[in-house]
Order: C-alpha cells, then structure tokens, then sequence
C-alpha cells in the first residue's frame, strides 16, 4: 500500500484538504476556516478519516492555517518574492503525530509606503506559473478573485508588487448586513440585470452610487437578487476600473463564478482575460513544496 501526501488550502472561511497517492488526488474533505476554534483538533479529526483507509506521510499546508491564532505562525517573506524565496522558510509543527508543513505568506510595503499582505495567493501564482511555463518570463498582472482579491505583477516568476482589494468582504457586508438589497419581498429583475447596471456606474463615487441598490427597490420594483447583483457589479467594476485600462491583458486565477463576475467587469474595460482554475493552481503550487527542507 503507498504512503499518501496530504496537500491543503486553509482560508479564512475554508478548509480545503486533498489525499494524493502517486501525484493524483484520490479523496477531498472540507471544513471551516482557520480561524475557527481549535484549529488543531480540526485537522487532526479529518486526518483521521483518511487514516483509516491507509498510511499518510505528512502534510504540506498554505493560506490562513498559517496566520496569528490559526494552527502555528508561519510568517512572510518579503517582496520581492520567487520561488526559491518563498520556499526558503516553512514552518513545520506536528499534528496527530503527523509532520505538517504550513508555507509562509508574502508581505511588503507597496508604492507610498502602503502595507500588504497575502497568504494562499503566492501557493497559487507559483502554482499558475508551474501550470504554465511561459508565464516565468516578461511581466504578467495576475488576478486572484476572493475575500480580499489581489491584483499582483509578476516579472520574470517573482512577485514584484501587488495590491488588496477587499471586495468580497464589503460585498458580503452590504448585501448581508446593510439595509441596501432591503426585505425578502418580490421584486422584479435578475442578478444578472443588476450587475449589468452596477457596471454602468461602477467608477463613480461610491457612497453616492451605493444607494441605488436600496432606491431601486423601492421606486422601480427591483428584486433583493436584482440589488444584489448591482452591488456586486459596483464593486468589482469599481475595483476594475481602478486596476486595468483597456487593452490591459490579465490572467485570472480562481472559482468558475466569481471569475466570471470579473471577466465581465473586464470586458466593460475592454481588457483582456484569461482563466486557470484556481483548485488547479493551488495543487500545483503545493507541489512544488512537497519535500521541502527548512
């Protein structure tokens, strides 16, 4: 019987494990984000589970598992970062008598001296890049949908710079926790139909455009999907707009909806778009840190 790799993504709301034997992946589990309580007992309960069906050689883990609080501190290194640098310093703890590897985050000081951090998104740039080799030379602007999405230039494999853009958390704020998408009453209009809206205002002030959304509903007989799906169009254009002008060409790295979302705020833009699922990047990312020496 051959001794499984465990390779994990851990976010902020999201565990993500995958059992691989001989390079392939063989079983999946989930579980909560790596903040939540416990985190140790988390990962322990679900190795368990895969124990059962045979021996696992150790764990290599990315993203949040690696935070203050979460399962052990595994700090950045600094940007500038290529591969080599963000291989150089995992940190490795132990588990249910199991090795793990948790890899380090990126950091810096981005133009004006503003701070920025990533954890996860560095496993799947490097991983985008082992996917597809030819993005190890030139510049490339590679975007990550999510919580808090990065926009992160790329030369030559390393990470020159990059910027957050909390757009996932404000979206989940306004349409979940603001009076502006209004009751669970009927309405009329799409998610679609108000995302196509929230794009022609997207750019514009924020504060002025947002109410829209709650003014709509009320005037004009919009649905709770319609407001929703114009908040999500203002932001993400919003975001757009102040990132990439026409022409401007961008690689997308994530999750088949909300990448979709933004190919359609690029396309407002008249930029240019491709795709690499993000499940892909980041397995490929975390295997290039399988047997890694601290």
């Amino acid at each position: 019987m051959s001794t499984a790799r465990v390779l994990g993504d851990w976010g902020t709301t999201h565990l993500r494990l995958y059992r691989v034997e001989d390079g392939v992946v063989t079983d999946r589990l989930d579980g909560p984000g790596a903040l939540s309580a416990d985190p140790a007992g988390i990962l322990a309960e679900r190795l368990a589970l895969w124990r059962e069906k045979g021996p696992i050689g150790d764990v290599v883990l990315c993203g949040m598992a690696g935070a203050k609080g979460a399962l052990v501190d595994a700090g950045y290194v600094a940007c500038p970062a290529g591969l080599a640098d963000w291989l150089a310093g995992p940190t490795r703890t132990e588990v249910a008598g199991l090795p793990v590897t948790v890899l380090a985050g990126v950091c810096g000081h981005m133009a004006g001296g503003v701070p920025d951090v990533m954890r996860g998104e560095e496993t799947q740039i490097f991983g985008a890049i082992a996917l597809r080799p030819e993005l190890g030379t030139g510049r490339h602007l590679i975007v990550l949908p999510g919580t808090h999405c990065k926009w992160v230039e790329v030369v030559d494999g390393t990470l020159r710079a990059f910027r957050t853009h909390p757009t996932g958390e404000l979206f989940a704020l306004l349409a979940g926790q603001s009076t502006l998408t209004g009751p669970e009453t009927p309405g009329e209009g799409t998610f679609e139909e108000g995302f196509a809206r929230g794009l022609e205002r997207a750019g514009q002030p924020l504060s002025g455009a947002l109410f829209e959304a709650r003014a709509a509903r009320l005037l004009d007989g919009r649905s709770k999907d319609w407001s929703k799906g114009y908040l999500s169009a203002l932001l993400i254009g919003g975001e757009v707009a102040a990132e990439a002008e026409a022409g401007t060409s961008v690689l997308l790295v994530g999750d088949g909806g909300i990448v979709a979302l933004y190919e359609k705020a690029l396309a407002h833009r008249d930029a240019r778009a491709q795709r690499i699922d993000g499940e892909e990047a980041v397995l490929a990312g975390l295997a290039l840190a399988t047997g890694v020496k601290s």
